[in-house]
């Protein structure tokens, strides 16, 4: 059997269930969130932590076993926060490790590059310890790389941030997801780096990908063996593709055969300090039971089968997980 390590231990991949592949508990402005709390957790974090059990809570009774945490450095990953709220709900939460960026690197990383080709990148070395080690002293292991690509495309920042990723995988053998910018169909470009350091595609998730309705690029990516992640539902905002052309998107690819590729999920925050309160409160969908509450109905109701919906919620986040082993 297939084990992941999870915050909570170790877990069999056959008893991951329900499973929603792109999600964050916390994501705050490190600086911020220790030197002025108060603005950072918008008052009490107590009440802040209070909020997102009941939140987890929710997302568990309709049926969701397991959520893949994607907060990386960048954005103020904390294990304790996770743990602490997972004392009181039992659910399967697997974290990440990587570096959310769409450019720009710290100093500290800026300053490490590796001296001459063929270094081990200082990247690598992070990313495989939060993997083989654990992060901190938490005693949680990370169990899926992370990555960016946006409008800024594959600059020399994200190309070295790929390669990185890459070799992390290939040394550790955990999958990568990671963000892209579909309109402009630069998940094609990562799998072309990703392809070039040796990477298996079938590993590997090309987020954001239910951002566009084009079918054409869609294929190409799912062709080339890697799975797209259908995971902004929720999310819908000026500029954005609507809830209705998302899951026609889905409901055509499953038609064609492509069911075994997709996976579902929100990209929602428990907490975020990012922006005012206002702005996620207006989105009032973008929550983790949205996909449990409207999208599964509805792709069922558009023809998508049961057996199907099953690959995209258990099937196909289980053999990302249990594709294993270094190469």
């Amino acid at each position: 059997m297939a084990i992941v390590n999870t915050v909570t231990g170790p877990r069999e991949t056959t008893e991951l269930g329900q499973t929603l592949m792109h999600e964050h508990l916390f994501v705050l402005t490190p600086e911020i969130n220790r030197d002025f709390p108060e603005i950072s957790w918008r008052g009490d974090k107590a009440d802040r932590m209070a909020q997102t059990v009941e939140k987890l809570k929710a997302a568990k009774e309709r049926g969701i076993d397991t959520i893949v945490d994607l907060t990386v450095l960048g954005m103020d990953r904390y294990i304790p926060n996770i743990q602490r709220v997972l004392s009181e709900v039992n659910m399967n939460v697997i974290v990440a490790t990587g570096i959310y960026t769409y450019d720009h690197l710290p100093h500290f990383f800026e300053l490490h590059a590796p001296a001459k080709p063929g270094d081990r990148d200082i990247l690598t070395e992070i990313f495989v310890s939060d993997i083989t080690k654990g992060i901190g002293d938490s005693g949680a292991k990370a169990a899926i790389l992370k990555c960016c690509t946006d409008k800024a495309g594959v600059t020399p920042n994200i190309d070295r941030i790929l390669r990185a990723v890459a070799r992390a995988h290939r040394e550790t053998g955990v999958p990568i997801s990671t963000h892209s910018d579909p309109n402009l169909e630069n998940g094609l470009d990562q799998q072309r780096v990703f392809a070039s350091e040796g990477v298996d595609l079938t590993r590997v998730v090309i987020g954001h990908s239910g951002d566009t309705s084009n079918l054409d690029y869609l294929r190409r990516v799912m062709d080339q063996g890697s799975t797209i992640g259908c995971d902004r539902f929720g999310l819908y905002r000026e500029n954005f593709i609507t809830m209705n052309q998302r899951i026609d998107t889905i409901v055509q690819l499953c038609a064609e055969g492509y069911a075994d590729r997709i996976v579902l999920s929100h990209d929602s925050i428990c907490h975020l300090d990012w922006m005012p309160e206002a702005a996620p409160n207006a989105m009032p969908d973008w929550v983790l039971t949205h996909v449990s509450d409207k999208i599964l109905p509805a792709l069922l109701a558009k023809g998508v089968t049961p057996a199907q919906v099953e690959q995209l919620m258990v099937s196909n986040p289980a053999r990302m997980f249990a594709q294993q082993g270094s190469y």
